[in-house]
């Protein structure tokens, strides 16, 4: 790999969870010296976050910020006010752990980040088949955000490019498990559930449960989830 290839900057945005810890090592991969973007942003699953430093320094990231977020004030979704239930069955429509426009203000952050660190990349990893339905996944979304980019960023009007990748988006969860095994994921540092305990051990029964149980049963990787007792 070139010097120049390994000068590129992206900032990566990093939950804790599995796929984000895909896409960071995706980014890695690909060259990209990577600063990884966190949010605490009221998320019912506390462990997550120390989940996500856990996945940020097992990378090696060049730096990993977390930026507290008053999300929860505005409610509105299941994971960030515990007055709402995780919906622990499969249902119609978005579900209620949509936490509404939550990836245009995480999107907003890591592109301010991108300016000032004059990042070539944002990468987010989002998906649009093993997932929930969330409105703000979709690769019609992110089209329409990378378009808000070119007009909006100093570097865009002045014919740069901050590209918005999305490695993840039209691949199964077990792809995405293949993908990281393949590149040395330690998925036992990550927390993917959506009311995880703050020892980081998963409910088994969430919808973010059933797509990383199903994908690594797809996969034919062993699962290193920690679940918590019935």
């Amino acid at each position: 790999m070139s010097d120049s290839a390994r000068s590129k900057v992206a900032v990566v945005l990093v939950s804790g969870g599995l796929d984000s810890a895909t896409c960071l090592a995706i980014a890695a991969a690909q060259g990209y010296q990577c600063l990884a973007l966190s949010f605490d942003y009221g998320q019912r699953s506390r462990s997550e976050l120390e989940a996500a430093v856990r996945v940020a320094q097992a990378a090696g990231v060049k730096e990993h910020k977390i930026i507290p977020l008053q999300m929860g004030t505005i409610g509105g979704s299941a994971l960030t006010d515990a007055s709402i239930a995780v919906p622990e069955q499969e249902s119609e429509g978005i579900p209620v752990t949509y936490v509404p426009a939550r990836n245009t203000v995480f999107l907003s952050y890591a592109l301010a980040w991108a300016e000032v660190v004059d990042a070539a990349a944002i990468f987010i990893g989002v998906n649009a088949r093993d997932y929930s339905g969330y409105p703000d996944c979709r690769p019609q979304y992110i089209a329409a955000y990378q378009q808000l980019i070119n007009l909006a960023t100093k570097k865009g009007v002045e014919g740069g490019i901050i590209a918005l990748e999305t490695p993840l988006i039209d691949l199964s969860k077990a792809e995405i498990i293949k993908t990281g095994t393949r590149l040395g994921v330690n998925y036992g540092l990550t927390v993917s559930c959506y009311q995880a305990n703050v020892a980081g051990e998963a409910c088994g029964r969430c919808d973010s449960c059933r797509f990383r149980r199903k994908g690594f049963d797809d996969a034919g990787v062993d699962d290193p989830t920690l679940y918590q007792r019935a």
